[in-house]
């Protein structure tokens, strides 16, 4: 039986995936969260074999949960089931730890085949993900600004377009506003940008943000 945890803050999203997924005898769903810091507390009081995770949630997202998720359970399946096309964030997410990236439109079976794949310790690959891993490898053209930073610049510069202050990004990511100022200075000196107005047209130009 492969025990499942759903983290979505859409009800319905969790329920129509919580039906389908108990419909198959080996799968079992244990438990659910609405976000990142909910995720983690259900990693931690309940036994989990696969993760499915949502990335755009209110509070802690998705992307600042994963890091803390995988220091806590470094052998716990996380699939991101996510409503971003995979060249979005799929090869960022794998590298940091995830060990499946699906989009929304997927086809439901193909989310139990990734359930499975990773609840035997394999991570889960599709052709998309796998042509990007090729492309990367291969002669590519110029690296776009934001995969110049580091993960927790981009956790920060994804808060910074999405309108947070630098004190709620210091209470979610639990650093202090100093910090995340000069981590502001150096994202603005990476891309190249010189206001929270450019970093938000900059993420929603390239889909980086709803």
């Amino acid at each position: 039986m492969i025990r499942i945890g759903i983290v979505d803050d859409h009800a319905i999203v969790r329920s129509g995936l919580n039906q389908f997924l108990n419909e198959f005898l080996d799968l079992r769903v244990v438990g659910e969260a609405t976000n990142g810091n909910e995720a983690v507390e259900l990693v931690s009081s309940t036994e989990i074999d696969v993760l499915v995770m949502d990335l755009s949630m209110p509070g802690q997202s998705g992307f600042d949960a994963l890091a803390v998720i995988r220091a806590r359970a470094p052998n716990l399946g996380i699939l991101i089931l996510s409503g971003y096309p995979e060249k979005h964030y799929a090869l960022s997410l794998i590298s940091q730890g995830a060990s499946g990236y699906l989009n929304k439109e997927c086809d439901p079976v193909e989310i139990v085949e990734a359930i499975r794949t990773i609840a035997q310790g394999e991570r889960y690959i599709t052709p998309a993900v796998t042509k990007l891993m090729s492309d990367r490898i291969g002669e590519k053209p110029e690296v776009p600004p934001h995969e110049l930073l580091s993960e927790r610049e981009f956790q920060i510069f994804l808060k910074l377009a999405k309108g947070e202050t630098s004190v709620q990004i210091a209470d979610t990511l639990q650093l202090v506003p100093k910090t995340v100022s000069t981590y502001r200075v150096r994202i603005m000196g990476k891309m190249g940008m010189h206001s929270n107005n450019d970093l938000t047209y900059y993420a929603l130009k390239n889909g980086l943000i709803d």
